[in-house]
């Protein structure tokens, strides 16, 4: 387990550069099969592994904790029960013993089309809170005591994420804060309520901009959704129930 600033920026470091390498090297390769390479931006994003970085972070911790790494779920056997679904693939589910101890949600958004974007990921990380819960709630998690659920969010440090965007306001005023807010600060909202309303019992926001990203260059914006947070809250679930297996 870190045990200062300086290690855990070296995990999302090392995180982060395999993010923006393994986007451009499957953009590449997609682009070339095709011969459009106008498409790269969105074949990145469905040729996957790009995130694999930070969930191979959040397994270290979680084995450095003292769970086995049976216990850590990515790609496969990572299928949960939902309540207004049948069930939902998660992107990283720790199971001990039958019982239910945390899921990860890993999401990316690199622009141009922010605001689309944008709009898609509110509602997917709220309507997917909203499921994990009531699902919990009605016993689907059988065995299983409150589980923890996290959400970690990498964005592309760029003008089109980092200006200030205007509102609509045809009939009722918006929030205060939401006026004049960048993409990048309604990320730092919706993260941050969403863990002050216990939808997510922890979330992370990190920036990268996508040249110097690489190389591992990163910034967290807003401190109570840095990397050390989030990783702190899930670790000291999973050293709590480690010491109970003792």
């Amino acid at each position: 387990m870190p045990k200062n600033q300086k290690e855990f920026a070296s995990l999302i470091e090392e995180a982060v550069r395999h993010f923006w390498r393994t986007r451009a090297r499957q953009a590449r390769a997609q682009g070339g099969k095709s011969g459009e390479r106008d498409r790269g931006e969105r074949s990145a994003v469905t040729g996957g592994a790009h995130l694999d970085g930070f969930a191979e972070a959040i397994r270290k911790l979680v084995v450095e904790a003292g769970l086995s790494d049976t216990a850590v779920h990515r790609r496969t056997r990572v299928e949960l029960p939902g309540y207004y679904r049948a069930e939902k693939q998660w992107d990283l589910v720790v199971v001990v013993d039958g019982r239910l101890l945390a899921t990860v949600e890993f999401k990316a958004q690199v622009g141009p089309s922010f605001g689309n974007n944008y709009n898609n990921r509110a509602e997917e990380a709220l309507g997917n809170a909203t499921d994990y819960w009531a699902a919990f709630r009605e016993g689907a998690f059988r065995g299983s005591p409150r589980p923890w659920l996290g959400y970690l969010m990498i964005l592309e440090d760029a003008p089109g994420s980092t200006r200030p965007v205007s509102v609509v306001e045809p009939h009722f005023p918006v929030f205060e804060e939401f006026r004049n807010a960048s993409y990048a600060r309604r990320y730092e909202i919706l993260l941050t309520k969403m863990v002050r309303e216990r939808l997510y019992d922890a979330a992370c926001l990190i920036m990268s901009p996508k040249d110097s990203g690489q190389r591992g260059a990163f910034s967290e914006p807003c401190a109570e959704l840095a990397f050390a947070n989030f990783a702190e809250s899930l670790v000291a679930r999973a050293i709590a129930y480690a010491r109970t297996q003792k």
